[in-house]
């Protein structure tokens, strides 16, 4: 017995270090962060097809501010409990108005909050790590932009220990590989694909996931459990074959006018909210969507 204490107990700081070095912050450095004109128009563009609104919308008790307003609030059901998705206009108390660009690029590409504790994958950063820096710096100034909104968010109330644990997650789950084009796939095509699978974070709901509550690359797009625990999201795997849609025309007219024209599944289980955001949208750009999702087989 004499023996075994100590050996058990340089076992267990050796695990505790191990834990601690695993789930430890990854966190950008304001020098990792390129000098970069804000383009506002492409922030607000990236704000729709991030869906921004969809969960950082008002809550109800804030009825004199505008439902286009991301004051936060409004609450989000996930199997692990009820979040309440923070303030995203620029007041400097309760908002984003005292966040630099690092705090930023880091909570929307590494998951950390400006005291580097780990967020929530609710938040969905495992996408939005694949983005172009310069995009999430131009949505940071698009927010930036916005009338600044008094509004405490309630914090999720997670030990910290839990909250730490979510760096082991990463550590197992959290892919921050940029997004590249494929050099063998049409402008269009490319660009669909970066918005879908980066703003748009479409994988989030429509990939089902592992044992390790991570994204199940091998089935990508093939639909899984929907993410609030009730009932489950369809494929995006042949579309045009499955006869959901004709063609990329097709797809875009649902994008655009969702069931006003008669596309009531594109309004569905939480689906109105993001056409909603689509409908915002250039052209261009949900034509090069449509393109790349009737791409997926």
């Amino acid at each position: 017995m004499k023996r075994t204490l100590p050996a058990l107990a340089v076992l267990i700081l050796l695990g505790l270090g191990f834990f601690w070095w695993i789930t430890s912050p990854q966190p950008f450095a304001a020098d990792d962060i390129p000098e970069h004109v804000a383009n506002l128009e492409n922030g607000k563009l990236i704000f729709h097809a991030g869906g921004c609104m969809s969960c950082h919308a008002p809550g109800a008790d804030l009825k004199d501010v505008a439902a286009d307003v991301p004051a936060g609030g409004k609450p989000l059901v996930t199997p692990i409990g009820t979040l309440y998705p923070p303030n995203l206009t620029p007041d400097p108390e309760t908002g984003l108005g005292k966040w630099s660009d690092a705090d930023f690029v880091n909570a929307v590409q590494r998951g950390l909050s400006p005291s580097n504790a780990h967020l929530i994958p609710a938040f969905p950063y495992t996408s939005y790590a694949h983005m172009k820096v310069e995009d999430v710096l131009d949505l940071k100034a698009y927010l930036a932009s916005l009338p600044p909104v008094v509004n405490k968010v309630p914090e999720e109330p997670f030990p910290a220990i839990l909250r730490r644990g979510i760096g082991a997650w990463k550590w197992v789950s959290f892919d921050s590989t940029l997004w590249k084009p494929d050099p063998a796939q049409s402008e269009s095509w490319n660009r669909g694909s970066y918005l879908v699978n980066g703003p748009g974070h479409c994988q989030e709901c429509h990939t089902p996931r592992n044992l390790f509550m991570g994204l199940n690359s091998s089935k990508a797009f093939a639909g899984g459990p929907h993410p609030e625990g009730k009932g489950k999201v369809p494929s995006l795997r042949s579309l045009v074959e499955r006869e959901k849609y004709k063609d990329a025309a097709d797809l875009v007219l649902a994008f655009q006018n969702g069931e006003t024209l008669g596309y009531e599944h594109m309004s569905s289980g939480g689906m109105g909210d993001v056409q909603s955001n689509l409908s915002k949208l250039p052209d261009a750009d949900l034509t090069a969507i449509a393109d790349y999702l009737l791409s997926l087989k």
